[in-house]
């Protein structure tokens, strides 16, 4: 008889709790399950499951993260051969009732919804009680919409800017998730086949769906740098399922799952040729980290079934659970309020910026440490001679600065 080691011990351990509690979430549902019926199911102590998963919530979606590894997802065949010629896209309006039909496809076709249902469709009915976990959850459906939305912006042909849509995704997703999405996703969900029309419908909406936040044109410029950087190995990206290297030129943002809003502040702003990494941090890897991956892996499923796979060519993102990241971008204490953003140019850290906005103004920045530096002389000159030639000239009254505000074309990047 081979002995285990200690690993394989509580790998399969592990694997015990996880087919008991599925077993118990099936059959009785998330509210009325129990701890103490799983660790019965699986012939172990109460104490040996909370060692392995510390909450009923983090052992749910720990169960419900295994339903999307096991869903099936079909990748056009690679073989080494040119890639074959792209068929013009459908219609917005095809596009999107056929987005509809894949999200829709994990819901039961009659209204009432089964403990059985509620595994299989990932319902989150109970699961989102708590402040932390709930806020970061309003920030996934928002990510959520902006992913979709870029797939639909990528359909633009070439030469012909694109124009956002993610209002149109934010509609879309509310329809077909309905407004009890949070609680129960059969509340809202009505049947699926006028759902998949009336979001096909959507697509010939006329929306006016501008990008200009407030706040930006006041976020401080991102501080010149020259540091080098060291990527850390074995972080993976949450949309294509790639491993990321986190060495080419671009920007990565390190933000806290309530900051997840902020991922389209740096898309937008970031300049062609630029590689957009964003790595979410948390500080309950357990619940919010299973949660994110729970939401990523859906969605980025249903795009893959629609889209093609550089549906999203710019933008990776990465769960950044184990803090690797976080930790070879010297930020230790990473949590889920963290913003903190770099620039990567030919191998080093060229500028840093944290704070509210400071994937915005690391997406804004200069290329490189030097030109950087170069520019903040002379703004920091011309402003000296500016104020001392100002001053000399009103020595008996006081001058009001002007104050410039930039703005970028709605729907592009600049």
């Amino acid at each position: 008889m081979v002995r285990l080691s200690r690993a394989q011990q509580q790998e399969r351990t592990r694997a015990t709790v996880l087919a008991a509690a599925r077993a118990e979430f099936t059959e009785r549902g998330y509210a009325a399950a129990k701890v103490d019926g799983i660790a019965e199911r699986a012939e172990l102590t109460r104490g040996a499951v909370y060692s392995n998963f510390p909450s009923k919530r983090a052992l749910y979606l720990a169960v419900l993260l295994d339903l999307v590894g096991d869903t099936p997802v079909e990748h056009p065949a690679v073989d080494g051969g040119p890639p074959p010629p792209q068929a013009p896209p459908p219609p917005l309006a095809g596009t999107l009732g056929a987005f509809a039909r894949a999200r829709l496809g994990r819901l039961p076709l009659t209204g009432d919804m089964t403990a059985v249902d509620q595994v299989r469709s990932r319902s989150l009915a109970g699961v989102l009680d708590g402040g932390p976990i709930r806020a970061a959850f309003g920030q996934l459906a928002r990510l959520e919409a902006l992913l979709l939305a870029l797939a639909l912006e990528a359909r633009s042909p070439d030469g012909v800017p694109p124009v956002r849509q993610v209002r149109r995704a934010e509609l879309v997703l509310r329809l077909l998730d309905g407004p009890g999405a949070s609680v129960d996703p059969a509340l809202g969900s009505g049947d699926p086949f006028d759902i998949a029309q009336a979001c096909a419908h959507l697509g010939g909406l006329a929306l006016a769906d501008s990008w200009d936040p407030p706040h930006l044109p006041h976020v401080p410029a991102a501080r010149a740098c020259r540091e080098p950087w060291n990527p850390p190995e074995g972080t993976r990206d949450l949309i294509t399922g790639l491993p990321v290297g986190c060495a080419e030129d671009g920007v990565i943002a390190l933000l806290g799952s309530h900051r997840l809003e902020a991922t389209e502040e740096i898309v937008r702003a970031a300049r062609a040729g630029d590689q957009v990494t964003v790595a979410v941090a948390t500080a309950d890897p357990a619940e919010i980290g299973r949660l994110v991956r729970l939401r990523v892996g859906d969605m980025t499923s249903d795009l893959r079934r629609v889209f093609p796979p550089d549906a999203c060519p710019r933008l990776r993102l990465v769960l950044d659970d184990r803090g690797l990241l976080a930790s070879a971008l010297g930020v230790p204490d990473a949590d889920d309020t963290t913003e903190h953003a770099v620039r990567v140019h030919r191998g080093a850290l060229v500028a840093r910026a944290k704070g509210r906005g400071a994937g915005h103004a690391v997406a804004t920045s200069a290329t490189s440490a030097t030109s950087a530096t170069s520019a903040t002389s002379a703004t920091s000159a011309t402003s000296a001679t500016s104020a001392t030639s100002a001053t000399s000239a009103t020595s008996d009254r006081t001058a009001s600065p002007a104050i410039s505000h930039t703005t970028t074309p709605e729907g592009t990047a600049s």
